[in-house]
């Protein structure tokens, strides 16, 4: 082969090779940008949840929590409507399985009015810290009832984060409230709803499965809610709605959180919450956790991270 013909084509192959890694250098920088729109995503809807409890922590002075959950869902259900019609199209609103959906949304409406009491006796941030117990529930209920493979690192997990809510709501002492553990109970129905995504329709996307929730959850509390309506006084009527807005948008952008990165990155960031609920708190309460609510909610936190890593790993 000629020398000028041989670098040619030596020349093309290089010019190829440096396309190719071009095209994946571009792909990586583009890989990046989501997972930290991910990444700010889940920041963002997890602060906006937070606001949301501290909302209803106000209301709660002078509403029942079924009036609130009421209100924000029939004040959210149009958005939910509009947002799930644009993203997954007419066909989104339709479901082939709805009694799935039923039951998510009574364990829904049961776990928010508990947890709604509980703002009423405990301090945000320990409230906040209980119902992380939820990956630990998810964990357990997973190797009972789904026959799931659990080794025993993250039983060691679990035990560790059901310690620290012992040290969080510490029985037997003093500072113990019966009631400290409604948001133990909320973590259970929380994890018993998550789990119960799996017999919905595996076809239908996170948006149906949000607005079926809110729907559903409007739906059953509508039955009740006139046998404990209280007349909203006019200077609240800003506060339902910021209920609605702030629930409505953290839910929506922690969706699109794990529709841009995976949940083994963003999930981590939930925890966050913690914080955000001890400065609310702190704001307006002048809540300030003892050092048993910290050490337990470290425990706590650190157990259910212990978890998402090991399921990283195991994926």
């Amino acid at each position: 082969m000629p020398a000028a013909v041989r670098n040619s084509v030596q020349g093309e192959a290089r010019q190829e090779r440096d396309t190719v890694e071009r095209h994946k250098e571009e792909r990586r920088k583009e890989e990046r940008h989501k997972v930290g729109a991910g990444i700010v995503m889940m920041c963002v809807g997890v602060a906006c949840l937070s606001v949301n409890d501290a909302i209803a922590k106000h209301l709660i002075e002078v509403y029942s929590p079924l009036q609130i959950l009421f209100l924000r869902n029939v004040i959210a259900l149009p958005f939910a409507l509009v947002i799930t019609a644009r993203v997954g199209g007419v066909q989104a609103l339709r479901s082939s399985r709805p009694f799935p959906h039923l039951m998510r949304g009574f364990l829904w409406v049961v776990a928010t009015i508990l947890f709604f009491t509980s703002f009423a006796y405990l301090d945000l941030a320990e409230a906040t810290a209980l119902i992380f117990v939820a990956p630990l529930f998810i964990t357990a209920l997973s190797a009972a009832f789904l026959k799931e493979q659990v080794g025993w690192r993250r039983w060691f997990a679990v035990i560790a984060g059901f310690v620290g809510v012992l040290v969080v709501i510490r029985p037997g002492s003093t500072a113990f409230q019966l009631v400290s553990l409604l948001p133990v109970v909320v973590a259970f129905l929380y994890a018993l709803l998550m789990l119960g995504a799996r017999w919905v329709d595996p076809r239908e996307s996170a948006w149906t499965m949000l607005l079926y929730m809110t729907g559903a959850s409007a739906l059953l509390s509508a039955f009740v809610v006139p046998f404990v309506w209280t007349a909203i006084r006019v200077e609240d009527f800003w506060f339902f709605a910021g209920v609605a807005l702030f629930g409505t948008a953290g839910m929506t952008l922690m969706t699109q959180a794990f529709r841009f990165a995976p949940a083994s990155i963003v999930a981590p960031f939930d925890y966050t919450g913690l914080l955000w609920a001890t400065v609310l708190g702190w704001w307006f309460w002048h809540e300030v956790p003892d050092a048993w609510a910290v050490l337990g909610a470290a425990i706590i936190v650190a157990s259910g991270i212990f978890i998402l890593w090991r399921e990283r790993g195991r994926s």
